[in-house]
This record gives structure tokens, sequence and C-alpha cells, in this order.
């Protein structure tokens, strides 16, 4: 495994992050849940990513569980606030501090610590001042309930605001997570170089575009059996942007590069968003400890200017590069 700084702090976080979006709590039982984590802690990940809305706060009590007994230092617990809890009452959801003071006690309840390394604001809240916001979140940080603060899916223009209310306030926000992968690269023109300068780095989320990039998904032919594409409670509604024969027939023209590097097209997915020096780490989940091993190859991987060109002309025009689309595809109002 490999490691780097998270924006410009001292915090060092594995390349290769575990996620538990989608899995823990709904499509994964516990048990295998934490065969999946205790896979992840064999293969030398230290970095751990949650949020309070991921099955409705049951994947922050699975990854509390499966992490119960390990020397806390020795990790890095990452969650998220904004998406609507429990029973999405009109305070439950939102960055107002009555939700955010709230929702920090219950992650650290879930999560079974005393603090998280990095608390994150899921979205961008419309609807309350930004003041409000980041306020609440430095009083979290003073009362040691977190370390660090970033966020997700921001515009350029709004992390460069919360950099400087941040600042004002003498705490540290030093990551963002957005979306990135090879077919979605909305980031690359307004959201790193606003974060190079500011001294932010990116986690990124579905580097492997939900698992589109791993080739399984044939052109003109059903989605597999218990694949995410297939899956009703969700999963297919966040795929199905790519589940087009277009897509489908420019990602089968990646496996001959992936074969050339040695690599399977997820470890070659994964190891592509690792060569953006503003990415610390890319996000991965797992429904299986075995494909958390797999993933961990791409650690350290440094793939060729030659390949690099390859790949944009094998994908050619159908890689989403619009930055608009970070607003476009952010709520618009309070999701209540």
């Amino acid at each position: 495994m490999e490691f780097r700084y998270l924006g410009n702090s001292g915090l060092k976080i594995s390349e290769i992050t575990y996620g538990n979006w989608l899995t823990h709590g709904s499509q994964v039982e516990n048990d295998v849940a934490t065969q999946c984590v205790r896979a992840a802690l064999d293969a030398g990940i230290s970095t751990f990513d949650t949020a309070d809305v991921y099955a409705n706060t049951k994947a922050e009590t699975v990854l509390g569980d499966a992490l119960k007994g390990e020397r806390r230092e020795s990790l890095e617990i990452f969650t998220k606030v904004y998406w609507p809890t429990g029973p999405g009452g009109k305070n439950d959801t939102g960055l107002s501090r009555k939700h955010i003071m709230e929702s920090i006690n219950g992650s650290l309840q879930r999560l079974q610590t005393d603090y998280v390394d990095l608390y994150q604001a899921h979205r961008y809240d419309t609807e309350t001042p930004l003041e409000e916001t980041m306020t609440a979140f430095a009083d979290v940080v003073r009362q040691g309930k977190a370390l660090y603060i970033g966020v997700s899916e921001w515009t350029a223009d709004q992390i460069r605001e919360g950099v400087k209310l941040a600042k004002e306030l003498n705490i540290q926000l030093i990551s963002s997570q957005p979306q990135y992968s090879m077919l979605w690269r909305v980031i690359e023109d307004e959201v790193v170089p606003t974060s190079k300068e500011l001294g932010v780095s990116q986690i990124v989320w579905s580097p492997i575009a939900q698992g589109v990039l791993t080739g399984k998904y044939q052109p003109g032919q059903k989605p597999p059996e218990g694949s995410r594409a297939a899956d009703e409670k969700g999963g297919a509604d966040m795929i199905k942007r790519f589940m087009n024969d277009d897509v489908l027939t420019r990602v089968q023209r990646l496996k001959p590069i992936a074969d050339e590097a040695g690599l399977s097209m997820a470890q070659l997915a994964v190891a592509w968003v690792l060569q953006n020096d503003n990415v610390a780490a890319a996000l991965v989940g797992a429904s299986r400890p075995e494909q958390v091993a797999e993933n961990v190859k791409a650690a350290g991987v440094e793939l060729e200017d030659a390949q690099l060109k390859a790949i944009d002309e094998a994908l050619g025009d159908i890689v989403v590069r619009d930055p608009g689309m970070t607003k476009e595809t952010a709520p618009q109002t309070r999701v209540a």
C-alpha cells in the first residue's frame, strides 16, 4: 500500500480507501461486510470512508462493529453529513448547526469512536448560510469530535469560499470528494486547479464508474445477475448513465491496454485516477473480500504517457468533461 498526504496537512491516508456506500447495511450481509473490512486491513488499507445516510445510518454501525478492537490511532475514519437521516424530518437534513451537531454525535456513537479524522459536508446546502455551517464545523473540531473538515461535490467557487471561512475560523478544510473516473472528468478544468491552489486534495468516488469500467457489462446484453446494474434497490439507478451501447463498446477497447499493463480493467481504472497528483485516494467498495485484494493491486502503479494517450483515444468523445455538471447534478434545494 502507498500513502499520500491529504491536502495541505500532515495527515497521511492510504491511496486506496475503503468506502461502504451501496454495500454495508443494504446489498451485503453484515458478516460479509466484516470480511471485506478485514480484507482491507490485511491489504494495508488504513482509511475507511462512510456517511450517516448510507443505508440510513446502518452502514456506519456495520463499519464500527467491523473495526472494533483495531488500534484507533492506526486508522483514518471519515464520515459525512447532509442527506436526510432517521425519519427525515424538517431538521434531519442539510448543514444547519442543529443537524451538524446532532449528526456528529450519532455518527460517533455508531462508529464506536471518540472522533473522526475527517468530517465532510456531503453536499452544499443552498438553504443554510455558509457561515453557519462552517462555524458549526469549527465547533465540532474544537470539541475534538473531528480533526479535519472536507466537502463532497462542491463547485470550485464553493470550495474557495469554504476554505476562506475555514481559515478565518482557524480550522483546516483539506479535502473534496467528487465523482471521478476515466468516463467522468468534470473536476479537471475547475475543481482540481482551484483545489491545488488552496491546498485541498481529492478523495474520488466511483473510480470504476460503478463497475462499468470492469468491462463486465457487454453491449447489447443484459446485465449479469447480481451485478449493480441489475440491482433494483438503487444500484441500477446510479449506473444507468453509463449503460448504453456506445459507452460499453468504447469501454471494451480498454481491455488490450489493461492486458499490456498487466492489470485487470478495474485495476487500470483505479490506477488511472491515481495518476492525477491532486488525488489523494481512490474510494473502492466491495461486496466480496477478494474484490478488495484485487483493487489494492492498483496502488503504486505508474501508467506511461503512451498508455494514458491510448486510454483517451479508446474512449473518445463519450467522456463527460463539462465542469458545470458538478452544480447540475447537485441538489438545488435542501432534500427532505
